[in-house]
């Protein structure tokens, strides 16, 4: 999909990095709380001492429905909020119902937006994707690059979804005049991710599949392509950290990059995963398979500048990831 004719804000000198603390004893709704990125957000939250956490599930709150969003708010009046619901899935999910991705994630964000607009909601943080950015940006991806180019096609619904999201955060700043923002993260990974064998993505595919062969005796695995494709991952508990970070330090139209700025090989991720898991067969890669692109790397300059950056390193989270795979795998597997 060429998104090349629309043009989005760009920030200029309208950023602050002054820092406005958010009151702890307001009310908080954090939309997805029991995903991975909400439920480590509000993990954090709780930790940070905020005392009003407002959250619903998907069967308490349909998001989808307008109405009964409206009601919500009515009824909760939260003060802060941030917007980490949306319907996800993997690569077939997305090239089977792209409809449903485009429109689930659309109405989603409308809704939740509309009412923490006319609600009052002072301070509102969306999230989005980094699949937002055009397929072949160059490396790394700057914020600016953003409608610059043709978005992956196999995921183009859902980002389009999450660009109109930027759009009308900054419609709402410039029409309204509220300090809302927009974080695009990196590749997620941590407690709580999804280790199914058809939906995961290459992270937790790793965990499950290495974890197993140790399970199994097995001595040699197989893994897709050549290894050589560089890929940056970033702990879920780093992302919640930064989410209130950049709600009480930063105010700007720009979506803000949150990564490491570091990335490794698919080659390299097998060894730490086969390490933490403590796998010493064999690793096998099978070239016949497509590697992808040869690249994802996003830039955390502002995100730096803004006072933030992660201190969860790689082999750190991935064995934390693995303890807690193996603490709820009967659950997993089911």
């Amino acid at each position: 999909m060429s998104v090349k004719n629309l043009s989005i804000t760009s920030a200029g000198d309208d950023v602050d990095f002054t820092p406005a603390p958010l009151d702890r004893n307001s009310k908080f709704y954090v939309a997805g709380h029991h995903g991975l990125v909400g439920s480590a957000i509000w993990r954090r939250l709780e930790s940070e001492g905020f005392t009003k956490l407002v959250g619903r599930t998907s069967s308490e709150l349909d998001l989808k429905d307008r109405d009964a969003v409206f009601a919500f708010f009515a009824e909760t009046k939260p003060r802060y909020v941030i917007l980490a619901a949306a319907k996800v899935g993997g690569i077939l999910a997305n090239k089977t119902y792209p409809v449903d991705f485009l429109s689930d994630n659309l109405r989603i964000q409308v809704n939740v937006l509309d009412a923490a607009r006319d609600h009052g909601v002072e301070r509102l943080l969306f999230l989005g994707s980094s699949c937002i950015y055009p397929k072949f940006a160059e490396q790394p991806i700057k914020e600016e690059y953003l409608l610059t180019g043709h978005l992956e096609q196999t995921n183009d619904s859902y980002a389009i979804a999450k660009i109109a999201g930027i759009l009308q955060v900054q419609a709402v700043r410039r029409q309204y005049g509220l300090p809302w923002i927009s974080a695009m993260p990196t590749n997620l990974y941590g407690p709580g991710d999804n280790f199914s064998p058809k939906g995961s993505h290459v992270l937790p595919a790793l965990i499950r599949r290495y974890d197993e062969a140790v399970q199994d005796g097995t001595r040699t695995v197989t893994n897709w392509g050549t290894g050589s494709p560089r890929r940056e991952f970033l702990h879920v508990d780093d992302m919640a950290s930064a989410c209130l970070h950049l709600l009480e330090n930063y105010d700007g139209p720009d979506q803000v990059n949150v990564g490491t700025g570091n990335d490794v090989t698919i080659k390299e991720l097998a060894g730490i995963v086969a390490e933490a898991v403590g796998y010493d067969g064999t690793m096998e890669w099978d070239s016949s398979k497509p590697d992808g692109t040869p690249q994802k790397l996003l830039d955390v300059s502002k995100l730096a500048k803004a006072g933030w950056k992660a201190q969860i390193g790689l082999d750190k989270g991935v064995q934390h990831t693995v303890q807690w795979f193996r603490a709820n795998a009967k659950d997993i597997r089911g």
